[in-house]
């Protein structure tokens, strides 16, 4: 077992939502295993509203949330990531750069809750935003588990795509 800390960019299109909710997680979920780090393709210019509120009323602190572009995990003076992983469809179709260290990768689309912004109600934008979250905070509890320091490559990289492609995660997961 290694001290190590894992660096782990979680990349969407705007990096507004569903980026910043992954990087808080799995913050709070590794106890210190993992640093997460967020962008996006064509980031917004700020956190959505809706994400920020969620976070607080789940007691996260919000002051490490900022819309970047993933140019900044691109440059050489960046932090070097062990693990990318896309949490959105258009961020994952999008040429990414090439990211120092090659880190291991996986698509972990997750439903964009901002659309539901577009003709939803306050009940239906919660409940977008709280299953966006719930399916992330299911998804990265796995990942923080997997005993990454005895699995080879191959098996790490199944077990990474395996977790995006489970969208069945339940709250008992």
């Amino acid at each position: 077992m290694t001290d190590k800390t894992y660096n782990v960019l979680f990349l969407c299109n705007a990096n507004s939502a569903r980026s910043l909710m992954a990087e808080a997680i799995i913050d709070r979920e590794s106890m210190g295993r993992f640093k997460g780090f967020s962008a996006g393709a064509h980031p917004s210019g700020a956190p959505h509203p809706e994400t920020l509120a969620l976070l607080e009323r789940l007691n996260y602190d919000t002051g490490f949330a900022r819309s970047k572009s993933w140019d900044e995990f691109g440059t050489a003076d960046a932090p070097e990531m062990d693990f990318v992983f896309t949490v959105c469809d258009q961020a994952a179709a999008e040429e990414c750069p090439v990211w120092p260290g090659q880190p291991m990768s996986a698509h972990w689309g997750v439903a964009d809750p901002v659309k539901a912004l577009d003709g939803g109600n306050a009940a239906e934008v919660a409940v977008a935003f709280n299953d966006t979250y719930r399916m992330l905070r299911n998804r990265i509890s796995i990942f923080v588990n997997l005993p990454i320091d005895a699995l080879d490559t191959l098996s790490l990289q199944k077990q990474l795509d395996e977790i995006g492609q489970n969208t069945n995660l339940s709250e008992a997961e």
